[in-house]
């Protein structure tokens, strides 16, 4: 034992060989004399800085005059010259045996040094690829150690809002959800979509508070500046649709209570009204009471040195979740390769949209649903446009209409009277039709590619829209590459009715055109039969892209909205591992998957694979379909980075794996 409390020329401290914050190549620390290690972190006095350029900062930083500071707050290497020189010498030896930044504790006693443990310092992402890259170039560590030092899931600070460090340190914490999508946000409380939009358009700040989201949040979800719901998932309507915006999320907040008609927000004894603030922390899943300061992260060029090095050592490719041009956009500039999951059903919300959606929904017969796509038409030709547009030259697989129909009509009164107006019908035929479209169990119902079979014109109108488009395109001298996914397939007989409906429509269009464009058709593998008969399937499908958000939820019988009342307690129990929602669970579905792999390329040997559930973005679960053999991976734009170097640590840790086996077998 060694004692710092031993007067004045005693003394504690903690060092780090290099900022923990910025990554920075400088020395720093803070130490107290006379006093022992837990007084440096208890908060009871304030520690000094190591360096006297430290000192000085800190001075600024506190407002504390030079004479103040030199009086009362001197660093060690004023006040311990020879202890500091000794200090700063061993510092650079660890970090140079080490290769790695490093967390020292020592202490003084009697004036006489001792270094108590030295480990690899914690460091924040910004730090985290600064730091790797620095030692790289400085000939510390090789390519593939720069690559395996920074944790992919770090990089997510690099992209999103963060808050101000003091700012968020004086919060104070009322609730904790899930942290669905990264960043920070802070606004003013407000319960629904289109008021949101008003706000917004007058100025104002705003985090939309949801008991759930659908579909008809999305122009709300867009404009505030972060989302918080009481109910859903990881992968809840909320979680997926603001991680592709790149928006803020906290989901299934259950101790939140929302009254939307006395419109307050109820948590751990506190109530929100209408116009209070709000702070929403999506990477840790805290909420705040009031307004906390937020800033941009900064992007430097050590990251992108990084992603082309991360680019150089990936076998599989990384693509993005997107359904708008703007989203596409974003993604590309994060280096995806192009579209692996495009929505359709997201481009239907919008001003002058949903009325035509809902008219075909709610037409009496095939031909007034096909008056009702007729007006569709253009609008989705529009949007395929504007998204192969931004993606040029890069894939893009375009699913078609997924969700119940059920989903897209209105609920509420207004809305309904509204349709009835402009269909000519009564307020009570609306009323009866949404009611029949009602489901018990809506997601295992009549959607995906069940919708397309039993109502062959949506697929016909849909598919038509992705050639015109890519004509229309190849006109201008932009090459496109459409691939048209089937969803929800289960069978390989409606994964057969569904590709000839595409391919009869693509063959007329392209016949009328007198323009012919190449285009796959594939499937989304989403159901447990469809990977047990991938075989059969793949007879039909060119490419296959696994769902695994549904396939996961199917393979465990967990509803995805509803399973954060009971997957906290599964975990704190140990019951699973990790939330099947966040990283797959590569025991059961995992096994899914690898079948569908092997018996789809048994049938079709150049048979395109990917994934497009959120799993395509979690580091473990890219590790995975490499191993599988996977041709790429898909997830919301802002995780591409991440997918995109933990592809790159898969083959690393493949190769390290085997050497280190070859090694073991010579010993």
């Amino acid at each position: 034992m060694v004692f710092g409390n031993m007067g004045q020329n005693s003394g504690t401290g903690v060092a780090f060989t290099r900022d923990a914050a910025t990554g920075e190549d400088i020395f720093n620390g803070e130490y107290l004399i006379d006093a022992q290690g837990e007084d440096v972190v208890a908060g009871i006095r304030t520690p000094q800085q190591i360096t006297k350029e430290g000192s000085i900062r800190w001075a600024e930083l506190a407002k504390v005059t030079e004479e103040d500071r030199a009086k009362n707050f001197p660093s060690l290497e004023e006040v311990m010259p020879a202890i500091y020189k000794e200090l700063d010498d061993t510092q650079q030896k660890l970090e140079d045996h080490y290769t790695d930044m490093q967390d020292l504790e020592f202490t003084i006693q009697d004036g006489k040094l001792w270094l108590l443990q030295t480990r690899n310092g914690k460091r924040t992402g910004a730090a985290m690829v600064k730091i790797a890259m620095d030692m790289m170039k400085e000939g510390m560590i090789n390519k593939k150690t720069a690559i395996m030092r920074v944790e992919p899931n770090k990089l997510d600070e690099l992209l999103h809002p963060v808050f101000d460090g003091d700012a968020i340190n004086a919060a104070k914490v009322v609730a904790k959800g899930l942290p669905a999508s990264p960043g920070a946000a802070t606004g003013q409380v407000v319960f629904h979509a289109d008021e949101a939009e008003d706000w917004v358009a007058d100025g104002k700040k705003v985090v939309l508070i949801r008991i759930e989201t659908s579909p008809e949040d999305l122009a709300g979800m867009n404009v505030a500046e972060g989302i918080l719901t009481a109910r859903g998932g990881m992968t809840s309507h909320a979680a997926v649709v603001a991680r592709g915006m790149g928006k803020c999320c906290v989901s299934g907040a259950g101790g939140v209570k929302i009254d939307y008609k006395a419109r307050t927000l109820t948590t751990d004894g506190v109530v929100f009204k209408e116009g209070d603030w709000i702070s929403l922390n999506g990477t840790t899943g805290e909420v705040y009471e009031g307004k906390t300061g937020t800033k941009e992260a900064e992007l430097s060029g050590d990251f992108s040195e990084l992603m082309k090095l991360a680019d150089k050592s990936a076998r599989m490719k990384v693509r993005t979740n997107a359904d708008t041009p703007h989203d596409s956009t974003v993604a590309r500039e994060f280096g995806a390769v192009g579209i692996g999951l495009c929505r359709t059903e997201h481009m239907f919300f919008g001003e002058g949209k949903i009325q035509a959606m809902r008219e075909m929904i709610l037409a009496e017969d095939v031909e007034g649903r096909k008056l009702a796509l007729e007006k569709l038409l253009p609008i989705q030709r529009e949007d395929f446009e504007g998204i192969f547009e931004a993606m040029h030259d890069l894939p893009v697989t375009v699913r078609l209409l997924d969700p119940p129909l059920h989903e897209f009509v209105p609920h509420e009164d207004k809305g309904q009277q509204e349709m009835a107006d402009l269909m000519g019908i009564s307020l009570a035929d609306v009323k009866q039709k949404v009611e029949d479209l009602a489901e018990f169990n809506p997601m295992l119902g009549h959607r995906g590619c069940r919708l397309g079979n039993t109502y062959p014109e949506i697929s016909e109108m849909q598919a038509r829209a992705i050639i015109e488009a890519a004509i229309n395109l190849k006109k201008k001298g932009i090459n496109t590459h459409p691939e048209i996914m089937i969803p929800l397939t289960g069978t390989v007989e409606e994964m057969k009715m569904q590709e000839d409906i595409v391919r009869t429509t693509a063959e007329k269009v392209i016949e009328e055109q007198k323009e012919r464009v190449e285009y796959m058709v594939g499937t989304m593998i989403e159901i447990p039969r469809a990977a047990l008969t991938a075989d059969e399937i793949a007879k039909s499908a060119e490419f296959f892209s696994f769902g695994t958000n549904d396939l996961t939820q199917m393979t465990f019988g967990y509803s995805r909205d509803d399973a954060g009342k009971f997957l906290p307690v599964y975990l704190e129990k140990g019951i699973l591992k990790v939330d099947p929602f966040q990283a797959l669970d590569q025991t059961g579905v995992g096994q899914l998957v690898e079948m569908a792999v092997k018996k789809g390329r048994k049938t079709r040997k150049n048979i395109k694979l990917g994934i497009c559930g959120e799993h395509g973005g979690e580091p473990s679960s890219v590790e995975f379909c490499h191993k599988v053999g996977l041709d790429y991976v898909s997830c919301s734009p802002y995780r591409v980075p991440i997918a995109r170097l933990a592809a790159a640590q898969a083959v690393v840790r493949k190769k390290v794996e085997k050497k280190a086996k070859k090694a073991a077998k010579k010993g």
